[in-house]
């Protein structure tokens, strides 16, 4: 059996161990399943690790570069502990025994490159996090949609199918919430219809940091509608509310959508903007949840609340900077500018 052949006989191998290498740590843990759904999506080679694909990757979907070097950081940790462990030895040994080589000196050069090139690929050096400051950012970087552009992109995929049903649900539950990718995939059938303070509204059960929170639906309640279209139709009454489909698009998944599924769910329906096509992302719809409601008189605390900032100026930069309208000073003052009347026509 070839090297690459071999190489590929141990992915699930290295996938459970990849899994196993986990601390219990939950942002560590969501970190990985991103990963890792990017890695089985983009069809990359579990053991040699493309960390500069993958942070380029974070950056083009508009995290942060300390929350990319997070991310880099938390893979690194899996893969260093990946290495040093005797399982992951042991399974290689029994995979280069299947592929036909016999020879221990041969076996243990073959485990040691693999060994080599992993610990290659995570170096710090090979994948270098620039913190870059932006005095003024380019509005592609951090997009927020026109009321015009969000309804554009609701009615982007259609309703004559179920899978155009579903992906309008999930873009109306993302610019009607603000809710994260994350937070949309772990949504259960249950949390749709929770109440706050007798107000409709949706639960998220997890949100970034562990933190539950409750998010009033309000006037965009119609979203919910969709949503619960989409379930009634798809057959689901439990479980996760957004699945996927299998090979020609007939059959439903039972497990959830991952975050990656969901970028490339947005990225499908373009919308155009200053004349050329843009793809959204989710985070962009979260920052049009923030801009949309403060443009109609949100209180920032709510907007602040609903998105699960911790720090208000978090909620700031979602809203982002204002036109010259909406910061035209109101008359907070007045003066009568006929005492000028009085006034010497000359002091000197």
């Amino acid at each position: 059996m070839s090297t690459l052949a071999t190489r590929r006989s141990i992915i699930q191998d290295v996938r459970l161990l990849l899994a196993a290498a986990d601390t219990g740590n939950k942002d560590h843990r969501s970190r990985m399943a991103q990963y890792l759904a990017w890695v089985e999506a983009d069809g990359r080679g579990w053991l040699e690790p493309d960390l500069a694909a993958w942070r380029d990757e974070l950056a083009t979907l508009g995290y942060a570069p300390a929350s990319v070097g997070a991310y880099l950081s938390s893979v690194r940790a899996a893969y260093a502990r990946l290495i040093g462990s005797a399982p992951f030895r042991d399974a290689l040994y029994r995979q280069v025994r299947a592929s036909g080589l016999t020879g221990p000196s041969d076996q243990k050069a073959f485990v040691d490159e693999i060994v080599a090139r992993i610990e290659s690929c995570i170096d710090a050096r090979a994948a270098p996090v620039r913190q870059i400051v932006h005095q003024d950012r380019p509005e592609a970087m951090h997009l927020r949609l026109t009321k015009g552009q969000a309804e554009a992109l609701l009615a982007a995929p259609g309703l004559s199918t179920l899978r155009g049903l579903r992906d309008t649900a999930l873009i109306a539950l993302l610019l009607c919430t603000g809710i994260r990718e994350a937070e949309l995939c772990s949504l259960d059938v249950a949390d749709l219809r929770q109440q706050l303070g007798g107000e409709l509204a949706l639960y998220v059960r997890q949100g970034k940091g562990d933190k539950a929170r409750l998010v009033p639906y309000g006037d965009l309640d119609w979203c919910l509608a969709i949503a619960e279209r989409w379930l009634v139709l798809a057959g689901i009454q439990k479980g996760p509310v957004f699945r996927g489909f299998y090979k020609g698009g007939r059959r439903l998944r039972r497990g959830r959508l991952t975050a990656r599924a969901v970028e490339m769910i947005l990225a499908s329906y373009p919308i155009t903007a200053n004349g050329r096509p843009i793809r959204v992302r989710p985070h962009d719809c979260r920052r049009t949840y923030a801009r949309r409601l403060y443009e109609a008189g949100a209180e920032l605390v709510a907007i602040q609340q609903n998105l699960g900032h911790v720090n208000l100026e978090t909620t700031l930069g979602y809203i982002g900077e204002l036109d010259a309208e909406r910061r035209r000073a109101p008359a907070v003052y007045t003066f009568d500018l006929g005492r000028l009347e009085d006034a010497p026509r000359r002091l000197i």
